[in-house]
């Protein structure tokens, strides 16, 4: 059925399809609208039986996540940027015991300095977890990535996190197609744990494990993870014909044929990107999209094979890794061993920085001209940052970076002399 709807709220309908038994969280923007969506239907009695469990924090959220699905339920959480990082131990506790928690992260800039918009640093700090990571474009998409995100944990006993940009797709009101609860049904079976706490049967589970065998059990983890590389497109596939629509699957190709210049990127930024890129083709530029769909398991073959016919290789961050510069692109240039490729890291939307098309298409033209570095930060003001190194230069209490950028802006009251 076509809703106009909040996407968080889109989210929370697509949850509560899935028939969770155990909802538990602790309200952190972006992903408030999510979990009190829920809650509501959980208070009304639309989606029962299902407890909704409020808790102190983001870490109590995961460890009761935990303890649900280790007693059989099918558990769902929600947090975002850092809710996500108080609750990091937990989130490798439920990737270590393998279960099939349903996350989703509304993507948020990490402090200090305090910023609540968007960007991908907080589930970027949590790659190497052993969760699987799903990157929505669209809101319609992050509806379906979670009903198929609960289908796949399941099959592989592995936790998932969806992930959706924060504000630009949680707070968008767009039209989706809601599937019916008979569909969804029919496309998740009812939730049957390959491990779980039964009085008849007793186990351990979260048992020491010395140099003995513990490597094994992280190899086994990782082993689960080329799994999914296998088992997502055929759930992609299946979703596609039961609901009508594409949606999901590891990476997504636009106008990249006969690219020259192929730019990869996660999330909401891609549809800015496409129409970009018909911008581009129009004056004659042979520029195209890849879109990774899923960051984890990382598909190496597929991200080699769209970008074997390209000249140029652009990776658009909205994370960075300091010191050393981009995060994907990491992953990328694994993908792209041994080809001869020009590659470029640009960083761009951080903190919630507006990523426009005219930027866009200013540093596609220069990747495609070969003037564009192999490092850059897309529309940074050079300015500012040139007059805080001098500041830093001349006086040992320079004061805090933050405060100063803001004063050279005006808009706090203060002057740093």
């Amino acid at each position: 059925m076509l809703q106009q709807i909040e996407g968080s709220r889109a989210v929370a309908q697509a949850v509560a399809l899935a028939r969770p038994e155990v909802i538990c969280a602790y309200p952190i923007s972006p992903q408030t609208h999510i979990v009190e969506g829920l809650g509501e239907l959980v208070k009304t009695g639309a989606l029962q039986p299902c407890e909704f469990i409020n808790v102190e924090s983001e870490f109590a959220a995961m460890s009761v996540a935990i303890g649900a699905s280790a007693a059989g339920a099918r558990a769902y959480t929600a947090t975002a940027s850092q809710g996500l990082l108080f609750m990091a131990e937990a989130v490798y506790n439920a990737a270590g015991l393998g279960l099939p928690i349903v996350m989703t992260v509304a993507n948020r800039a990490i402090g200090a300095p305090i910023n609540i918009w968007n960007d991908h640093s907080d589930a970027m700090s949590q790659r190497d977890c052993g969760w699987i990571q799903l990157y929505a474009e669209t809101n319609q998409e992050a509806l379906d990535l979670h009903i198929q995100a609960f289908r796949l944990g399941e099959e592989l006993s592995l936790p998932v996190m969806v992930c959706m940009d924060g504000f630009i797709l949680t707070h968008a009101v767009e039209r989706v197609d809601m599937p019916a609860q008979a569909e969804v049904d029919a496309f998740l079976p009812p939730y049957e744990p390959r491990q779980v706490l039964d009085p008849a049967e007793p186990v351990s589970i979260g048992a020491m494990v010395g140099p003995e065998a513990y490597m094994e059990v992280r190899y086994l983890a990782h082993a689960r993870q080329l799994q999914a590389l296998e088992r997502m497109p055929q759930i992609a596939a299946e979703f596609a014909d039961r609901f009508g629509r594409p949606s999901g699957a590891l990476v997504r190709t636009y106008r990249s044929d006969d690219a020259d210049t192929i730019v990869v990127a996660l999330g909401s930024v891609i549809g800015t990107l496409k129409d970009t890129v018909d911008e581009l083709r129009e004056a004659g530029l042979k520029v195209g999209v890849l879109g990774i769909q899923s960051y984890r398991p990382f598909p190496l073959a597929l991200v080699r094979e769209a970008l074997l016919g390209a000249k140029t290789v652009v990776v658009l961050e909205k994370s960075f890794s300091v010191g050393m510069g981009g995060v994907v692109s990491n992953d990328v240039r694994i993908a792209l061993s041994g080809l001869h490729l020009h590659g470029h890291t640009v960083v761009a939307g951080l903190g919630g920085r507006a990523i426009t098309r005219a930027s866009l298409a200013r540093m596609l033209r220069e990747a495609a001209a070969g003037t564009l570095p192999a490092l850059s930060f897309l529309d940074l003001d050079e300015k500012m940052v040139a007059r805080q190194l001098e500041r830093e230069a001349h006086r040992r209490r320079s004061g805090p970076v933050a405060e100063a950028l803001l004063r050279d802006l005006g808009t706090v009251a203060s002057k740093v002399v």
